[in-house]
Order: C-alpha cells, then sequence, then structure tokens
C-alpha cells in the first residue's frame, strides 16, 4: 500500500545519493506517492519511516521515507536501486 504523501521534502543526504545513482527527485517522487512499502520502522525518530519498493521502466527502485502523518509529508531520506545479488528477484526480500 502506497504511502500518504502530498507534500515531499528531501534530506540533503538523499539529494547527495540520488546524484551519485543517477535517481531523479521526480522519480524518486513518483516512489514515495505510488510504491509499495515492503518493510516498515515504526521506532525511527523523528519520523516513523518505511522502504518502498516502486519500478521505474523495468527496473527496481529503493526509498526510504520518513512519515510525518500530521501535515501529510513525506521526508526522503535516501533512495537506491537495489543490488539483485542482496535481494531475491521480487526486490522485496533480503538474501
Amino acid at each position: 500500500m502506497p504511502m500518504k504523501c502530498r507534500h515531499i521534502v528531501f534530506s540533503q543526504h538523499a539529494f547527495t545519493r540520488m546524484f551519485e545513482r543517477e535517481i531523479s527527485p521526480d522519480t524518486v517522487k513518483r516512489a514515495a506517492q505510488n510504491g509499495e512499502v515492503i518493510e516498515s520502522y515504526p521506532d525511527d525518530q523523528p519520523y516513523p519511516s518505511a522502504l518502498l519498493l516502486f519500478f521505474e521502466e523495468g527496473k527496481a527502485l529503493h526509498v526510504i521515507a520518513g512519515v510525518n502523518e500530521a501535515q501529510s509529508t513525506c521526508h526522503i531520506v535516501t533512495a537506491y536501486w537495489p543490488d539483485p545479488k542482496l535481494w531475491k528477484a521480487d526486490f522485496k526480500t533480503r538474501r
């Protein structure tokens, strides 16, 4: 189920990693709004966060985002293309 994000906020870390990994902000926005939550981290601070799976042109993308539900804001922590050596073929399950 996708997260409920009306607003998307990128951390400096996320921008740095996205640039290094050639991931566009628009792709990450689509992932935050439409990606599937595959892991939840309810105890993360300052907001509970989740690992999202999204497919861009058939390629799996993982995005970690914290969610401020009161403001419907997703705070993007990082984004990366998952390594098939570390993830099963569904990109939802760690090896």
